[in-house]
């Protein structure tokens, strides 16, 4: 990957890569892929919302549309891992190719298992879509302002993006430096790199895409849960 963290757009790209090698793999192992198969997924990129005859992308189409130097694919079946596949450069500098090992950014790719992580939490009562967040944060609560006085920010605001809460997304970190803990991203205090997490509209009001908001769904489910996030 290049020395720089990647955009929204270059994240966006590895997203939409992932999920739909994910849509349109068939099962099998890894042994058991077939050529087919994975010309399929590499040649059938398609957008959230297309329509009948639109024509597709291929990775390479994407990759270069995006900028995107290098890109991993991983499709996995319920048994495991059904096929890897690399493309690209890892650093650009360098000349380095991507491997199977190569680290990226996971960025905005982690919602949805966030998301799904937070339903099952809800299903098992643990959590609640329009309890305040606040009743049940302990370390940290998400400060009181005109807005939130008004309507309380719940974990339902949050998991849809229209909590109102600010911090788009984050840039992420290289190797080597030093990484922030929880209560310094949300106070946006160093060595955070990104800003204190704040609710600057009224929640419910309208949809604005926050990273900063599933940080603190992630506070919260840590926090009644007991367990680390990756648990």
């Amino acid at each position: 990957m290049s020395k720089q963290p990647p955009s929204i757009k270059r994240q966006s790209c590895l997203a939409l890569t992932a999920v739909i090698g994910l849509l349109l793999a068939g099962p099998g192992q890894a042994d058991e892929a077939s050529d087919a198969q994975i010309e399929r997924v590499i040649h059938g990129l398609r957008p959230p919302v297309s329509f009948v005859g639109d024509p597709g992308w291929s990775l390479a189409e994407r990759m270069s549309h995006y900028g995107v130097p290098g890109v991993a694919i991983t499709v996995i079946d319920q048994s495991g891992i059904a096929w890897t596949r690399v493309y690209g450069l890892a650093d650009r500098d360098s000349g380095a190719a991507v491997q199977e090992n190569t680290l990226f950014q996971a960025g905005s790719v982690s919602k949805p298992v966030a998301a799904f992580g937070a339903m099952r939490m809800v299903e098992d009562g643990r959590l609640s879509l329009d309890q305040p967040v606040n009743d049940r944060l302990a370390s940290w609560k998400i400060p009181d302002n005109e807005f939130t006085e008004r309507v309380p920010v719940t974990l339902s605001h949050l998991l849809s993006h229209t909590g109102g809460l600010t911090v788009h997304g984050f840039a992420g970190y290289p190797a080597g430096a030093s990484v922030p803990s929880m209560l310094q991203i949300l106070e946006g205090q160093a060595p955070a790199n990104s800003a204190a997490i704040r609710v600057d509209l009224l929640p419910g009001s309208r949809w604005r895409y926050s990273g900063g908001g599933y940080t603190v769904a992630q506070l919260l489910m840590t926090e009644v849960s007991g367990q680390p996030f990756p648990k």
